[in-house]
């Protein structure tokens, strides 16, 4: 995908050595997402090159992401990609394969050969929220305002935001977060396991180049390794994690010392 087709969709799309920046790129929408923005955002996946070790996700202007832009929700809705009422009017499993191509934006941030991280500053609302928490790790500015909105517009999180909350924050949080559709700020934010760190809004581009810095500092593919154990862990018992480590180990240190006599 071009850079000029990004422009017009609102975002930017930066690979430097091991490092790649996608930039949601619409400050005077607050950076709100369409139906482009999505399928956008799995080409990107998609394409990631190889050597690519960390993602940044981030937001231009004073918004990470408002969420959804509202004239979705419009009769005439966006131009040249319609609105949730044109898409209503499909079979439901054309609307659940529609879903599933949204979600595959947010899907491959979770890849074990990366680590994401979001950088997060001003509004996090829905959409931009659910795209946050697809990120392995959240550094976010002390004016972030994370809202799930979903449930008072009469609809569900669906891009893959449920599940990574109720494993931060457990599920009475989540459903408190969700069902009030109540702001959390910074302060509380971190407290509760949704953001790793708090800095200041002028701090934030800092502070995200920081941890990118220290996670390149390892080695790629015992960290890969090693996220691939941690993804697994809560869906393991004790017994089969330890297995799985033994597995991860033995392939770990035949690359290492293999033929070594």
């Amino acid at each position: 995908m071009s850079a000029d087709h990004l422009a017009e969709i609102g975002l930017r799309y930066e690979v430097d050595g091991e490092i790649a920046t996608v930039t949601l790129d619409r400050p005077d929408k607050r950076n709100a997402q369409t139906f482009a923005t999505w399928s956008a955002l799995r080409s990107i996946g998609d394409a990631l090159p190889e050597q690519v070790r960390v993602v940044v996700v981030k937001g231009e202007g004073p918004s990470f992401s408002a969420g959804i832009d509202l004239r979705m929700f419009s009769d005439e809705g966006v131009p040249g990609q319609g609105s949730f009422g044109s898409a209503s009017s499909q079979d439901d499993d054309s609307l659940k394969q529609a879903v599933d191509k949204a979600q595959q934006g947010f899907l491959w941030l979770r890849r074990p050969d990366i680590v994401s991280v979001a950088a997060v500053q001003g509004h996090a609302i829905g959409a931009g929220f659910q795209l946050a928490l697809a990120c392995d790790l959240r550094i976010v500015a002390d004016d972030v305002k994370f809202c799930m909105k979903e449930p008072a517009l009469g609809l569900v999180p669906d891009l893959t935001g449920t599940k990574p909350l109720v494993e931060l924050v457990g599920l009475a949080k989540a459903i408190d977060i969700c069902l009030t559709a109540r702001v959390v700020e910074a302060d509380e934010a971190y407290r509760i396991g949704l953001a790793e760190q708090v800095v200041a809004a002028g701090d934030l581009a800092g502070a995200v180049a920081e941890k990118a810095a220290q996670l390149l500092s390892t080695d790629r593919d015992a960290a890969a390794a090693t996220k691939r154990l941690l993804q697994g862990a809560s869906g393991r018992t004790l017994d089969e994690q330890r297995a799985a480590e033994g597995a991860e180990q033995a392939q770990r240190l035949k690359a290492l010392f293999g033929g070594r006599s």
